[in-house]
């Protein structure tokens, strides 16, 4: 008989519920996780390693079903293809906390599946499933060493709010998604609204101590199922780090003064493909070998981590640099001739290239998920090719690497956007990292600052983002290290990445592999990002002190105006033919939308304005005694009529044709003339009635 299992508790106001046992039976842990009324499913199952394997193959997985929300699929097929950005970045978001808590050389396939299949409109899933996974894991035989809990802190009009509402976060300054277990946090996200570190770190407090309860949570529910862990071995490579550190080590340490990556990598290969040679030598048959070669790797894995962090410590980093030293910082903008924005900035052996693209309303992403579908005017696309770390492999579309590290940049400069009120353009960033040794994301953040400047985007602050880095010794001691190299943050404990204005924070996301990190080290990273920070800021100051005055003469001019909504139609007009008048006259492309604001846009010349104008004139009511200009249409013995916008027309009697006498109306004018003419008179059946006798007297009086 299945027996079912089930904790609940009141966290932030609602009640979480875990429950295991009626569903997924055969999966080595599932539960399913309800807060309010969205729920999400959370499986995990395992299999032995593959032979030869000398990585952890952890396989987190995120779906959000249309169903969940009452909605189908959008586009042609009505079957969930591949994931979407939310679904990947929340991929990402369960296993960053989750990967440093299962055990070093654990080898075996891990794989996670969190499927939504109940959506309020209010509560976010990705919180759940990061709790789901959490508690899949922790009742399963698979070693893990949690459990872990999540939640998202908002800041809404003065204060934190925890687990906030979708309604709620719309007004929020402050997106916290944190992750950690009893003891301390271990996973952060931020983007905020410039704030300031001290706050930020009261919202992270406030967070944990609800993370303290979902974990208990998780303990009362893994001692009701019972369940033992499978007993595992951690590999010993004390011998093999020994023979390393005899044979090798001196070498390999003096390598490290190398001033180039490459040249260190180069060095590095060659020390350990010897030391391999003799150990796995070709001539004798692989059985006969001491140690296997997965056992020789992590061994030669062990030694370099070990190397690298002992450098560290005793204040000796690769480079020369000291501690809180930032490496050579450069930059450059317009660099790119024809894009309407570009930049180029250098730190250290990391570059990013960006270019910067302005458009209209039409050219925004639209994103379909669990919610309401909306238009995004704002992204950031960020691109890692291989040989920006001198490598070749094979070449595919971004991965989850790629769109985190993008979606981070993104977030971080979406705070300084300036609304689209004051600038009605939509902006693609696209960030190509040419060169890679240390937090390119970053990089990017800068990049981005110097091309939307150079495009001419009037950003309410520059932003620059700067990562620091952590290496504990098994004492406690510590050590952070600013600006960190690849190798010192696959080695170290933490990388702790911080972007922000002089004013406060924008984009915070802390990777950990380490267990955790104290609220005392959050502290002095925030103290340390900061500094940094403001020496970058300065520097990109340097390069760039404001954004352009003007747009670039190749991106399209951009005009907003407001209708009244019943107006709306007149503009379009029966089967879009006004409209497509307009815009074919003006040579303009107008979109309009529901709420009666009218977005104008053309490339080169002032089509706009004059598109503007001409609708302007069809949802105004004409005014007695002002002056239009409007275009000749048909010409009648008693008059001609003119058109002074699309549906709008008046007729000038002959004798307001001119101020001389007029015998016949077409010895003054002819059909598709523009001309000036006053509107002298509105009947009560709406009848225009024009003069350009009147124009011409005004003109003449005023000569």
């Amino acid at each position: 008989m299945t027996v079912i299992n089930k904790v609940e508790r009141e966290i932030a106001g609602r009640t979480l519920s875990i429950e295991t046992g009626k569903l997924a039976k055969q999966a080595f842990g599932a539960v399913m996780v309800r807060y309010g009324d969205t729920m999400v499913l959370s499986t995990v199952v395992g299999a032995e390693p593959r032979e030869g394997q000398d990585f952890f193959p952890l396989t987190v997985d995120y779906r959000e079903r249309s169903s969940a929300a009452g909605k189908f699929p959008g586009g042609y097929i009505k079957r969930e293809g591949r994931p979407s950005q939310k679904e990947i970045l929340t991929m990402r978001m369960i296993d960053r906390p989750l990967r440093p808590l299962f055990p070093k050389g654990y080898f075996n396939e891990v794989q996670l599946q969190n499927t939504v299949y109940s959506y309020d409109g209010a509560n976010d899933p990705d919180i759940l499933a990061m709790i789901g996974s959490s508690a899949a894991l922790a009742i399963s035989n698979i070693p893990f060493n949690g459990p872990l809990g999540a939640v998202r802190v908002g800041y809404i009009k003065g204060g934190f709010v925890v687990n906030p509402t979708a309604d709620e976060m719309e007004q929020s300054t402050l997106e916290l998604v944190l992750a950690g277990h009893t003891e301390a946090v271990n996973m952060i996200e931020v983007a905020a609204k410039e704030m300031p570190e001290a706050q930020v770190l009261e919202a992270i407090k406030l967070g944990h101590k609800f993370i303290v309860e979902i974990c208990d949570m998780i303990n009362e529910l893994t001692q009701a199922c019972g369940k033992t862990k499978d007993p595992f071995t951690v590999p010993d490579t004390t011998e093999l780090v020994a023979m390393l550190e005899n044979k090798i080590g001196a070498e390999y340490l003096a390598s490290k003064a190398l001033e180039i990556k490459q040249q260190r990598q180069n060095k590095a290969k060659e020390l350990f493909d010897s030391f391999k040679a003799e150990l796995m030598p070709e001539d004798v048959p692989a059985e006969q070998w001491k140690y296997s070669p997965e056992l020789i790797r992590m061994a030669i894995e062990d030694f370099e981590e070990k190397v690298v962090r002992d450098m560290i410590l005793s204040g000796n980093r690769s480079g020369g640099r000291g501690y809180e030293e930032i490496r050579h910082l450069s930059g450059e903008v317009a660099i790119l001739p024809r894009n309407h924005g570009s930049s180029l900035f250098t730190r250290g052996e990391t570059q990013a290239l960006m270019s910067c693209t302005l458009g209209t309303a039409a050219d925004e992403q639209m994103i379909d998920g669990l919610g309401a579908e909306f238009g995004q005017r704002f992204m950031l696309h960020y691109n890692f090719p291989p040989f920006c770390v001198g490598e070749a492999r094979r070449i595919m579309g971004p991965g989850r690497r790629e769109i985190g590290h993008g979606a981070l940049a993104e977030k971080s400069l979406a705070q300084v956007l300036p609304s689209q009120e004051d600038f009605p353009y939509t902006i693609k960033l696209v960030s190509d990292v040419l060169e890679s040794n240390g937090s390119s994301s970053m990089a990017t953040v800068c990049a981005g600052t110097l091309a939307m400047m150079d495009a001419g985007v009037p950003l309410k602050a520059p932003v620059a983002g700067i990562s620091v880095g952590m290496v504990t010794d098994k004492d406690g001691r510590y050590v952070l290290i600013t600006d960190i190299l690849g190798e010192e943050d696959h080695y170290g404990d933490m990388d702790f990445k911080v972007a922000g204005t002089k004013d406060g924070v924008t984009g915070i996301q802390l990777d950990l592999k380490a267990r955790s990190i104290s609220f005392q080290q959050i502290e002095e990273t925030f103290a340390r990002a900061n500094s940094a920070r403001m020496q970058i800021l300065k520097v990109l100051h340097g390069i760039m002190d404001a954004p352009r005055p003007e747009i670039s003469v190749y991106a399209p001019k951009i005009l907003v105006t407001k209708v009244p909504v019943d107006m709306i139609g007149t503009i379009i007009g029966p089967g879009g033919r006004e409209i497509k008048k307009i815009q074919e006259t003006t040579g303009t492309k107008i979109e309009i939308e529901e709420d009666g604001t009218v977005f104008i846009s053309c490339l080169g010349g002032y089509g706009h304005k004059k598109a503007r104008d001409i609708i302007e004139m069809m949802t105004q009511p004409m005014q007695v005694g002002k002056i239009y200009t409007g275009k000749i249409v048909s010409i009648k013995e008693f008059g001609a009529f003119i058109e002074l916008a699309p549906g709008r027309e008046g007729l000038c009697h002959v004798s307001e044709l001119s101020s001389g006498y007029v015998k016949n109306v077409s010895d003054v004018c002819s059909v598709g003339e523009e001309c000036q003419v006053k509107v002298i008179a509105i009947d009560p059946q709406g009848r225009v009635k024009l003069s350009r006798k009147a124009v011409e007297l005004e003109n003449a009086s005023d000569n």
